[in-house]
């Protein structure tokens, strides 16, 4: 940087202080160099599409939104904060479908990730590899939604094990915190399928890393809510793809069956189990919502379910084919089930192609946006529940606060998964038991009542605190260093160590509020 801008800079910014004023676009085109400032933009539309997520509860402003081509526009700007005398924070945003603000920054800088590659060169940001001695891989920009992943992958024969419910979101951010659905019990998360990453270190140091290479960079950014570095590309395992698949459901009106037979599916070896399994709650019939799934005949038996027993558990697990096993598949889904104990005659399969089944969710997204009730306030909170305690949260969770409130606007998760799938060596943080379940609250509300319905989250946590259920959060949120340090319990210490080794002067990631 030149001096007379330093000291242009130096002196707008005292200025600034004294008159209690946030750092400005002024300030900024005051000392950037114009290869950054070509690629910041500070117009009102951009500053407002950048100051909200998908969670629509939080709000804040950037002083500007840094657009990148390439991973070197990023080193630039964060080489320039990193020796800034004023340096301003700095939030990685790809589709900003955090919930509650981890994405945002008051008054810093907003990278929009998705801006990588541009415009023409964003199908040579998925390269997929078939003759390393690691298997068959693909490189992906940490830019890319995972649809489109699943798209550049499946043109090969190929694509990748562990998967997120929604996958129009993006590499870099689920990595950045673990990606889960129902395949990680076999596989573990996303950050357990990962090779290698390029990754922009809050020093400005763009490095790759591997278990062999960087190590503790590449350990510390998987499940490292963004505190360590930008993630800019990804090395992703890949596997021959399936064509199809048969997609079931069973109901359950009885939690110690629905839980003890998920358990008993996952233990089964490879060739005897599900390829993706979660369970549900389903707290009302929906007519118009579930006739996809449920033939008109067994409707009113499955809503007279629901009535005499407030919630039906769904179990649903899918099992993968294609032309060569798709004459044993029946066979297989019939084995699978065997001795299962749901209720009698509420078996339900479809039968849809792969693609169908991951994309599921943006199925419903699309319906939803054209009912207007996709662009609402998500008050969600996603939590780790030991195996040990799953029927005291049951009674007192399920039963005790959704099933008395009624509160029936959401969708609610419970499915398991082992502990030894997890890499102890990354960031990312599961109770300490060898089974734990996931307990999804996705919540959506209107915009003048999300704080009331963020109130049975927080009945929900004080819940588990008062009856000793140590749960973890996944995608977690704390408004204090202390809840952090309960979070992180003995992963504390290295988390802070390496703050301070990747990030020490802690311009990533502010919106976590984990060190700002």
């Amino acid at each position: 940087m030149e001096s007379p801008n330093l000291f242009l800079l130096i002196i707008f910014t005292c200025f600034l202080f004294l008159q209690n004023a946030p750092f400005s676009a002024v300030a900024l085109s005051l000392a950037l160099p114009k290869t950054l400032l070509d690629k910041l933009k500070n117009d009102p539309l951009t500053i407002s599409l950048a100051s909200k997520d998908y969670g629509l509860m939080v709000q804040e402003n950037p002083s500007g939104v840094f657009f990148p081509l390439t991973g070197h526009d990023v080193v630039g700007l964060i080489r320039f904060m990193y020796t800034s005398p004023v340096p301003l924070h700095i939030a990685a945003r790809g589709q900003g479908h955090c919930v509650r603000g981890q994405a945002l920054v008051e008054n810093g800088l907003v990278v929009n990730m998705t801006s990588l590659g541009g415009f023409r060169q964003k199908t040579s940001r998925i390269v997929v590899s078939t003759t390393s001695p690691l298997g068959p891989y693909a490189d992906v920009g940490a830019e890319q939604l995972w649809i489109d992943v699943l798209h550049a992958t499946t043109q090969k024969g190929l694509s990748p094990v562990s998967w997120t419910d929604y996958l129009h979101i993006t590499v870099g951010g689920t990595l950045s915190n673990a990606g889960i659905s129902g395949q990680t019990f076999r596989f573990g998360p996303q950050i357990n399928n990962v090779h290698e990453l390029d990754v922009i270190t809050g020093r400005g140091e763009l490095l790759t890393c591997s278990p062999t290479n960087n190590p503790e960079l590449f350990y510390s950014v998987l499940g490292g809510l963004g505190q360590f570095g930008i993630i800019t590309r990804a090395r992703i395992a890949l596997a021959p793809t399936p064509t199809r698949v048969k997609w079931v459901r069973m109901l359950y009106t009885n939690f110690a069956s629905f839980t003890s037979d998920q358990e008993t599916l996952i233990s089964r070896d490879k060739s005897n189990a599900p390829d993706y399994l979660e369970g549900l709650l389903m707290l009302q019939f929906n007519a118009n919502d579930d006739s996809s799934f449920y033939p008109l005949p067994d409707q009113p038996k499955i809503s007279s379910l629901v009535s005499q027993y407030g919630i039906v558990y769904v179990l649903e697990i899918v099992k993968y084919y294609d032309q060569t096993t798709s004459s044993s598949v029946d066979q297989e889904v019939e084995n699978l089930v065997a001795g299962l104990k749901f209720e009698a005659g509420m078996k339900f399969i479809k039968d849809v192609s792969y693609e169908q089944f991951l994309d599921r969710v943006h199925t419903d997204e699309v319906a939803l946006r054209a009912l207007g009730l996709w662009e609402v306030p998500h008050p969600w909170i996603n939590l780790f529940v030991p195996k040990s305690r799953i029927a005291d949260f049951d009674s007192g969770v399920f039963r005790g606060i959704i099933q008395k409130r009624n509160l029936t606007s959401g969708v609610f998760l419970f499915y398991p998964m082992f502990k030894n799938k997890w890499d102890e060596r990354t960031s990312a943080v599961v109770p300490d038991e060898d089974v734990f379940y996931a307990a999804g609250f996705l919540f959506s509300s209107g915009f003048k009542d999300w704080e009331t319905v963020d109130g049975h989250n927080r009945d929900i946590l004080k819940f588990c605190e008062e009856a000793g259920i140590e749960v973890k959060q996944y995608l977690p949120h704390f408004e204090t260093q202390k809840d952090w340090i309960n979070h992180f319990g003995r992963k504390w210490s290295v988390f802070r160590q390496r703050k301070a080794m990747f990030d020490p002067k802690k311009l990533l990631s502010p919106g976590q509020k984990i060190f700002n």
